[in-house]
């Protein structure tokens, strides 16, 4: 019997490096990006510069809970869903 649960478990080591492989080199990384991209999202506030997931520049004006209003140029005001907000544009990347 004491054979059988040695060869039992040396079967399944490398099943087992390959899922800490995989954790380490990829699910763990994605799971940070998500974290810092909702505090990202939190962190948003009027006056902020933003690019969206469509690739357009546009300054905030009022967060809200789910929608973001924005400014696109000085006429066009829209309302945006928070969950296409790609990035924050920090002050000295505004020529981005």
């Amino acid at each position: 019997m004491g054979a059988e649960q040695g060869s039992m478990i040396g079967s399944f080591l490398p099943l087992i490096i390959l899922f800490a492989i995989f954790y380490f080199l990829i699910i763990r990384p994605q799971q940070k990006q998500v974290k810092a991209h909702k505090e990202m999202l939190a962190s948003l506030e009027k006056g902020d510069k933003i690019v969206t997931s469509g690739g357009l520049i546009a300054t905030i004006i009022k967060p809200e809970e789910d929608f973001i209003k924005i400014k696109l140029n000085d006429d066009t005001v829209v309302k945006l869903d928070k969950a296409y907000v790609a990035k924050k544009v920090e002050a000295g990347n505004e020529n981005a």
